[in-house]
């Protein structure tokens, strides 16, 4: 499978915002992705978040995908044996790390890597950011006590630290109504979204799908 790697270039006037739909669940949700163009697919491998996927169903979607969508498995303090073996089994292209997890723990991936950072808790942002300079891209989504990720609410952008020397993602409550103006504020790379476009929670709705795509391809033209 070709990595899609290119939807972690930062955005200047001639690059366009990248597009991940993360809390796939099923294969026509990921086919109905594929086809909206959508740059990157999530598959959540924490067993609480209610849109986990079995590593073995993830495979077999994953298999079924055209070779220009990456494929970017959400790991939540799991063990890196559990990683190594996930990873092994679905193929996926990039990690993304959700939890508590160190740098150091990070950097012995095998495969390129996403730091997440949750805005609007008592975590130094500036610092974190320092600490994880090598991720391919850091993922910044909205602070939640009982929750990582998929919390469906947004924060406040003004938040976000100021110097940032990788790519950006920005997560957190995004739909289709807020996306262009939470873009056109954050200057992400890339935007991730999961309940904004679900018909219910890890079900997607091909229509939010559609709307959505559809509201960041319009920055293009």
């Amino acid at each position: 499978m070709i990595i899609c790697l290119k939807f972690f270039c930062g955005v200047t006037s001639l690059e366009r915002v990248r597009i991940k739909f993360c809390g796939i669940t099923n294969l026509q949700d990921a086919l109905d992705a594929d086809c909206l163009g959508v740059d990157a697919l999530g598959f959540v491998f924490y067993k609480p978040s209610p849109r986990y996927i079995s590593p073995l169903v993830a495979a077999q979607i994953i298999e079924k995908l055209s070779p220009f969508v990456s494929t970017v498995g959400l790991f939540v303090n799991a063990t890196q044996q559990e990683v190594s073996e996930i990873s092994d089994l679905t193929k996926i292209d990039m990690l993304q790390y959700h939890g508590d997890e160190s740098p150091e723990y990070c950097e012995s991936s095998l495969k390129p890597w996403i730091k997440a950072l949750r805005v609007g808790g008592d975590e130094n942002l500036n610092q974190e950011v320092l600490r994880f300079r090598n991720a391919k891209a850091i993922l910044f989504d909205s602070y939640d006590v009982e929750r990582r990720g998929g919390t469906g609410t947004s924060f406040d952008w003004s938040l976000l630290p100021d110097q940032v020397t990788c790519p950006i993602i920005l997560a957190g409550g995004l739909n289709s109504k807020n996306v262009v103006g939470a873009i056109r504020c954050v200057k992400p790379s890339c935007v991730d979204v999961s309940g904004g476009i679900e018909a219910t929670k890890g079900i997607k709705d091909r229509v939010k799908m559609k709307d959505f795509v559809a509201e960041v391809n319009k920055l293009d033209n």
